[in-house]
């Protein structure tokens, strides 16, 4: 694993928004798979309810709402923020990147740096490395990192390994340099040879668009249907990958910081399903009452589900003062990992609806 360590920064304010179109899974497609079998499944991946965007409504536009109430509760000036990075699967367009029109949207100067990464689930680890390390350079102000996905158009309603999972969200924070931060420690991890794990196959250059990629058809023996432009997702072998890795991982990451579980305030895992969460949760023997969680009324929000919770579910936790925290996420590429972050008094805004 890639141990990758910081000093002096961190995180100053964070926020988050999603759709106010509420989905109750216990009554989403039961004409199709049958009550029963929708409670059954509901009650075991414990996702009660999720958000669902409008056909108008893309991941940039919920991120921008997070971004201007952070900026606004905050008294941030578009002059402060020189760093704009954008972590999304659900781009507006090929190109441009979004994080250049969201530079725009959000009044950023011409000096600003913005740029698009690719990720999913482990969007956070990836984007706060990134951001951790460019604001050590000099010229660097602050960063806004948005993080967002409008996974309910990627997933087929008519696949019921995926169709009871996935919400909409998106996210802000607000990264800057303080000595108050001190150290941090993130350790991220790759195996591509098991990308097909998570995979959308058509679409891209290697599969381009065409009227047989996007007919819906029967994928297995249960009926579930899907085309090849919508995501699948093989869960027995993603939930192996991760008992195999992760909590191996998370006791690699607190050795490296020199940290024992008594030294972590809360861990915030990647919110896949109840199921998955609790196993882990238990697997790394941390108290229940550590391990806040987003799951139950958002479902999977990809990867804007770990600052999704630090929002929803952390408030007045992060806002009270110092605090010791454990990310940890796992998601497509296969990619995995953790971070040990300290937050001083993050400013925690209310949850926004678009």
């Amino acid at each position: 694993m890639a141990i990758i360590k910081h000093s002096g920064v961190g995180i100053s304010a964070i926020a988050a928004a999603v759709p106010s179109g509420r989905v109750d899974n216990y009554r989403y497609q039961t004409d199709l798979f049958g009550e029963e079998n929708v409670k059954g499944l509901v009650d075991k991946i414990g996702i009660k309810e999720r958000r669902f965007a409008p056909p108008t409504v893309c991941a940039s536009d919920l991120c921008q709402r997070a971004a201007e109430q952070l900026m606004r509760d905050n008294h941030v000036s578009p002059e402060d923020v020189n760093l704009l990075i954008f972590v999304t699967v659900s781009p507006d367009y090929k190109f441009p990147p979004t994080a250049t029109l969201l530079q725009d949207r959000l009044g950023l100067g011409k000096d600003t740096v913005a740029f698009d990464i690719t990720m999913g689930c482990s969007a956070v680890l990836y984007g706060l490395n990134v951001a951790y390390s460019m604001l050590k350079a000099e010229g660097m102000k602050k960063c806004l990192l948005l993080i967002g996905d409008t996974n309910s158009r990627l997933y087929s309603p008519e696949d019921r390994t995926a169709a009871y999972i996935f919400g909409d969200a998106g996210t802000a924070m607000l990264l800057e340099r303080d000595p108050k931060f001190g150290d941090s420690c993130f350790s991220i991890n790759t195996d591509g040879a098991s990308c097909d794990m998570i995979m959308v196959p058509a679409g891209g250059s290697r599969m381009p668009s065409t009227e047989e990629t996007l007919k819906n058809r029967k994928v297995d023996d249960y009926g579930n249907m899907r085309s090849q432009e919508q995501a699948w997702m093989r869960g027995g072998d993603v939930l192996q990958l991760v008992i195999a890795n992760v909590p191996r991982d998370i006791n690699a990451l607190l050795a490296a910081a020199g940290l024992e579980r008594e030294d972590i305030d809360h861990v915030v895992l990647h919110q896949a399903n109840g199921y998955m969460n609790n196993y882990l949760a238990k697997k790394l023997k941390f108290p229940p009452e550590k391990v806040p969680t987003s799951f139950e009324l958002f479902g999977n929000t990809g990867g804007a589900s770990v600052p999704l919770t630090m929002v929803t579910d952390m408030g007045e936790a992060l806002a009270g003062g110092r605090k010791t925290i454990l990310l940890s996420a796992f998601g497509i590429g296969m990619t995995w990992g953790g971070a040990i972050i300290h937050t001083d008094h993050c400013a925690v805004s209310e949850l926004a609806e678009l």
